[in-house]
Formats: structure tokens, sequence, C-alpha cells
């Protein structure tokens, strides 16, 4: 169900929890989780929830980066950070590797409920904390999303993804280009000028 108690579009983009990763305080090794619980203000037991940060001011609750960007960053570069050095809580699987359907959009991350609202562009923390040169450059544009928490509740990895309700500019765009195709569709040949006799002008 929607927010607004409809059900969701059956053509909505769909995915998966990938993984799951906290780190306990800013700089601490991540750990990957098998479940975690997402509360209002972030991850539970995750640094920015507890407010211990690096970044704590931006007020970025839970964070989200693309299976595919991993897997496109390992296949590039050689570097394997799917072990949570990437350090984003939510590794989500079939939105591709920069997330556009996700972004601005409510999206339910099993049974709590997200609207990513920017871009977490990787930083040079990120890198050095991973140990790895190059991570910054390799995950630009597709470094994940910086997401508000709607409602709360609990994540497994092999949890759905699912965008509840698009982000109104895109659902807008999409509606209109559907109008545009029907009324193309319907007005058809012109039985006055089918080409059996000229057009008078």
């Amino acid at each position: 169900m929607t927010l607004d108690g409809s059900a969701p579009d059956s053509g909505s983009p769909s995915g998966a929890v990938d993984a799951l990763v906290t780190a306990p305080e800013a700089g601490a090794t991540p750990v990957r989780r098998d479940a975690v619980e997402i509360r209002p203000g972030g991850v539970e037991g995750d640094r920015y929830r507890s407010g211990d940060g690096h970044f704590q001011l931006d007020g970025c609750a839970v964070t989200l980066v693309a299976a595919e960007a991993l897997t496109a960053v390992r296949e590039e570069t050689g570097i394997d950070v799917t072990d949570g050095r990437h350090r984003r809580n939510v590794v989500v699987d079939g939105f591709g590797a920069e997330m556009d359907d996700l972004l601005d959009a409510t999206v339910a991350v099993g049974g709590a409920l997200l609207r990513p609202t920017r871009r977490r562009p990787p930083c040079a923390r990120v890198e050095e904390l991973a140990g790895e040169g190059g991570l910054s450059s390799a995950l630009r544009n597709r470094g994940g999303l910086c997401c508000d928490v709607l409602e709360p509740g609990h994540v497994a990895v092999g949890d759905p993804v699912t965008v509840r309700e698009a982000d109104p500019r895109t659902a807008g765009a999409a509606i209109a280009e559907r109008l545009a195709d029907r009324s193309g569709a319907n007005e058809g040949p012109n039985p006055e000028n089918d080409g059996s006799k000229p057009e008078h002008h």
C-alpha cells in the first residue's frame, strides 16, 4: 500500500537488499549484518544514529549504495569493498549503479520506509579508511544516496526494495508521456484526407 492507502503500481521498479552494514563509531571497522532495525534518525548500532558520525551535521540518517556500483568498481579497478568498506548502510540490488529511480521517491526497504533525498558522493575519508587509493574516483556519480526515515522498521538481507511513490517530477513526466502517446494513437489517419481526394485550402 502507498502512504495514501492505495496499492503501489505493479510496474514500479523493485529490487532487494543485498547487504547491510553498520559502524559503531566514526572510523570504526564496518560490520556486515544479517538484519538491522532502522529507527528515527538512523540504523540501530550505527555511528550516525548514536551521534558519532564523521559528517554528523549533514543530517543523513540512512545511506544506500547500489550492488551494481560496487560490482562495476571491482570490475573496472580491481577494488573490492563489498566487505562493507564503502561505509554505506544498505546495499540494494536491482536499480542500476546510480539508482536514479530511487532519488526523491518513497521507498520501502524491508519493513522500513525511506526517502532518498540527495546523492552521497564519496569522500577522501572513505578512501582513507578503506585503504584503497582511487576508491573515491571510482565511486564518483555512484557513491550512493542519503535517506530520511519516514517509517522505522526491521530490515534483513534478501528483503524486497520497492518504490511506493515515485518522485513527483518523474511521475508527472511519465504521465504526460503516456497521455501524449494515447492521444497520438487515438488520432489515427484523417478519414477526410486518406489520399483518395485532394485536400482544399
